[in-house]
C-alpha cells in the first residue's frame, strides 16, 4: 500500500464566518459516507438540522470549537470538540472519502488528544452509528472502548442509534 506523505497537515480553527464553508464540506462528506448507512432522507434531515451553516453557527455560539483539517492548505475534513468539564466531547470528525487511509485521522486524533490535555481532561468521548462498522473498527483500533449504546430521538421521525465510545488519555486505559 502506498501511503501519501503528509507534508503539511494543519488544523485551522473556524468561526461563525466559516460556517457556510463547513456546511458545504459537511454536505459532500455526509452524502458520500452516510447515505448507504442511514438513507438519503435522514442524511438530508441531519444536514439541515445539525450540519447547516445556521446549525454550525449555533454550535459555535454554544461553545463548540470547529477546526478545518487541511492538507497542503486545502480543507480535507473538519472536526468539532467541546470541553464538558469531565471529558472532551468529539462531536464531529469527518474526512473526505478520497483522503481516507492516508494517516490524516491518526494525526487529527493526536491533535484532539492534545486539546484534551490542554483542558486537563482525562478522556475523549464520541458516538458512532451502530451500522457504521468501518468507523467503529477504526475507533476500536485507536484505543476507544464502547461505554454505552444510546438511542436518541432527533425529530422528524428519525433516531440516532449509536455506540458511545471513550478513550482515556495520559496513560489511563489507553
Amino acid at each position: 500500500m502506498n501511503k501519501t506523505k503528509l507534508l503539511d497537515l494543519t488544523f485551522l480553527q473556524a468561526n461563525t464566518e466559516d460556517s457556510k464553508r463547513l456546511a458545504q464540506l459537511a454536505d459532500k462528506i455526509w452524502r458520500q459516507h452516510f447515505t448507504p448507512i442511514i438513507g438519503p432522507e435522514q442524511v438530508d434531515y441531519m444536514l439541515e438540522n445539525f450540519q447547516s451553516a445556521d446549525a454550525i453557527q449555533k454550535f459555535i455560539d454554544d461553545g463548540y470549537e470547529y477546526f478545518f483539517i487541511r492538507l497542503n492548505k486545502i480543507a480535507v475534513g473538519y472536526l468539532a470538540i467541546q470541553n464538558r468539564s469531565d471529558h472532551l466531547h468529539l462531536s464531529k470528525f469527518y474526512i473526505l472519502e478520497n483522503q481516507r487511509g492516508k494517516g490524516i485521522g491518526k494525526k487529527a486524533l493526536a491533535f484532539i488528544i492534545q486539546k484534551a490535555k490542554n483542558y486537563q481532561l482525562n478522556s475523549i468521548r464520541l458516538v458512532v452509528n451502530k451500522d457504521n462498522q468501518d468507523t467503529i473498527d477504526i475507533y476500536k483500533k485507536l484505543g476507544f472502548k464502547i461505554i454505552g449504546a444510546p438511542v436518541t430521538d432527533i425529530g422528524g421521525g428519525f433516531v440516532m442509534d449509536d455506540y458511545e465510545f471513550e478513550m482515556m488519555i495520559d496513560g489511563k486505559l489507553i
